[in-house]
């Protein structure tokens, strides 16, 4: 017999979140193979754009991260030719160098000590947004995880090389969990590897939806106190590290070189 027919909306929540943290259990990969596995989960997603953009996550050393290195697409990164470098990119583990570009990865880890994870790539429909100069709308459910959680920059800074734009992208980035860059693509800066990882698609699928929504008609607002209800409801740890397990799972059947050592 049902017992859970009267409940609260709230309650089921509640009853939910502690059926996750039950149940849900967190993946056996290290951070530098999670940081492959991500290469060639947004490979598969769409975030290939040839050599452009990083992805990168604390080491173990503080002021340290792993990174793939300069000359490398996505689809080549294994666990085994990621590097570990320092905030000014000098390499201390692996052969090759790191891509300039990573600077803004070291102010973003400065500012944000909550931050473990930074993806910047350049995928399609992202790509294609930028180019109108308007924010990412977040008006559908599965991209709720990004409601109010997404800055943008309408101003292009130009090639992500220098200090300044390390300064503009981690300002512009504030509080939240990713930032749209005009002209350019995008950035997420996760509170793990899982959450940055689950972003980084969301981010990609929201500006898809975007684009096809604006052709047809006018797009409209979610009540906030439902949009927020659901980014809350979305964005937890353990939502992170189930859709993770879930990407990770699909890059391994279609690249099983990821984890070679």
């Amino acid at each position: 017999m049902a017992s859970t027919m009267n409940d609260t909306k709230s309650a089921l929540m509640n009853r939910a979140h502690e059926g996750m943290e039950a149940h849900i259990e967190d993946g056996s990969w290290t951070t530098r193979q999670k940081v492959a596995l991500t290469c060639r989960a947004l490979y598969d997603a769409g975030h290939d754009s040839g050599l452009a953009g990083q992805i990168t996550a604390r080491a173990e050393e503080p002021g340290t991260f792993y990174t793939q290195r300069l000359g490398l697409g996505f689809d080549e990164i294994t666990e085994k030719n990621l590097l570990i470098v320092d905030e000014d990119l000098n390499v201390l583990e692996g052969d090759g160098m790191a891509n300039p570009a990573n600077r803004f990865h070291s102010w973003i880890y400065r500012a944000r000590p909550d931050v473990h994870c930074v993806v910047h790539t350049h995928p399609f429909h992202v790509a294609a947004l930028s180019m109108l100069e308007v924010p990412l709308e977040v008006s559908q459910m599965d991209i709720a995880p990004l409601y109010d959680d997404c800055a943008f920059v309408p101003d292009w800074p130009g090639v992500p090389v220098g200090n300044e734009e390390g300064e503009l992208i981690s300002s512009a980035i504030g509080d939240k969990k990713a930032v749209l860059l005009a002209h350019h693509g995008q950035v997420v800066a996760g509170a793990s590897v899982e959450e940055a990882c689950s972003l980084a698609v969301l981010i990609e699928r929201g500006a898809q939806l975007q684009l096809a929504a604006m052709s047809a008609g006018e797009i409209k607002p979610l009540p906030e106190r439902l949009a927020r209800e659901a980014h809350d409801w979305t964005l937890t740890p353990k939502r992170s590290s189930a859709n993770f397990g879930y990407y990770a799972r699909k890059a391994l059947k279609n690249h099983p070189d990821a984890l070679n050592k």
